[in-house]
């Protein structure tokens, strides 16, 4: 992909569509279109896929820089070549534009792959990012530290903001160096025991990466120091899977490739649901079967029909947790909401940020909540 800085242009027609009071639908690989609630179709639609390149990159100071549409691949490739990694191993679905997702698509929808509990989450890791508002005007925040006392961090109001607050041009982000062993265990266990480990685990020094359950086996990653893996492999126990086996397990977990992820799994009226819920929260507290189960506990995925939503959301909500709808099924749930929906106050500051970034309410319209 040819690096390219087209920020001008694209606040040129920002600024177009705030003087005409046209709506904007903020796009790029596609991988992740299937999320959140759709434009309008009066939207006209502003691809970023054009805007990459990788603009600043200091190993020594464990930090990158990069353009919004800047193929998560591409990043990947760069880090490795220097070992390192970035610390939420973001999701990549398969997308529209060169099969991969982008730098900016994985901080708006604000994804973290299998690591999260562990290595932090994607707000954890922006440092900084210049952006269009919703009057056209460049804008940048944050920085290229972890230090920031200036103010407020808007920079990482834009994780999981889903495009509603500005157009994300550049990202400045923490990496973190690969681990120098890692290895992955497979033990046999009913979901029940599976959570009761995690528990344990999850009040132990061990070095734990990855934790997952599905099919009756659990998985677990250890990445560090090779004496502290070989330590924990004896106490976890199990087989090990190989290093071709391992990579590619928890790469299709992390970009949904698994079989529980496919369509045939379940009936085709069925939506898949992500659950974020405490790690002692117990199978039977939740409806639905199978579930696949990750983070240690704290996320559950589960296929349900479209008059299970209001219930679903009532016992996660019970559990201090909440849900999404992830993935409509082919026959879309148009009457389902997608996100948790919002307290009155945290609604209310919600729409408040919206108005001071975006006056208009031109950026991705409805797509988080009903406006």
């Amino acid at each position: 992909m040819i690096d390219q800085d087209i920020s001008a242009e694209l606040a040129e027609r920002v600024r177009q569509a705030y003087n005409q009071d046209q709506p904007v639908s903020i796009t790029g690989s596609g991988s992740k279109s299937f999320l959140g609630r759709e434009p309008g179709p009066e939207s006209i639609r502003l691809d970023l896929t054009s805007h990459s390149g990788i603009l600043d990159y200091e190993p020594a100071e464990l930090v990158l820089t990069a353009r919004a549409g800047t193929p998560l691949a591409e990043i990947e490739r760069v880090l490795a070549a220097q070992g390192q990694m970035l610390p939420f191993e973001p999701p990549q679905f398969q997308g529209q534009v060169d099969g991969t997702g982008t730098l900016g698509g994985a901080v708006a929808t604000g994804l973290s792959g299998p690591a999260r509990p562990w290595q932090g989450a994607v707000r954890d890791a922006v440092l900084g990012v210049r952006l269009i508002n919703g009057q056209g005007q460049i804008l940048k925040f944050g920085g290229q530290v972890m230090k920031n006392v200036a103010g407020y961090d808007v920079s990482r109001l834009m994780v999981g903001a889903f495009g509603t607050l500005g157009v994300l041009l550049d990202i400045s982000v923490r990496v973190v160096p690969m681990p120098r062993a890692q290895q992955t265990q497979i033990v046999a266990a009913t979901a029940e025991q599976a959570l009761i480990r995690f528990a344990e685990w999850n009040q132990s020094a061990l070095p734990i990466t990855a934790a997952s359950f599905a099919d009756g086996r659990l998985r677990v990653r250890l990445g560090g120091a090779q004496s502290a893996v070989h330590k924990a492999v004896l106490r976890i126990g199990g087989d090990t899977l190989t290093e071709m086996d391992a990579t590619r397990y928890w790469q299709d977990l992390r970009d949904h490739r698994l079989d529980f992820f496919q369509p045939d799994v379940a009936p085709v009226d069925n939506d898949l649901w992500r659950a974020a819920v405490p790690l002692t929260t117990p199978i039977d507290a939740l409806p639905g079967t199978p579930q696949l189960i990750d983070w240690g506990g704290q996320q559950r995925w589960v296929h349900l029909t479209s008059d299970q939503a209001t219930e679903f959301r009532t016992l996660v909500a019970r559990q201090s947790g909440h849900a999404t709808l992830f993935r409509p099924a082919k026959f879309k749930s148009a009457d389902t909401e997608r996100f948790q929906p919002l307290p009155p106050p945290l609604l209310a500051l919600h729409q408040r940020i919206k108005k001071a970034m975006d006056p208009k309410g031109i950026f991705n319209a409805g797509r988080l909540f009903p406006e």
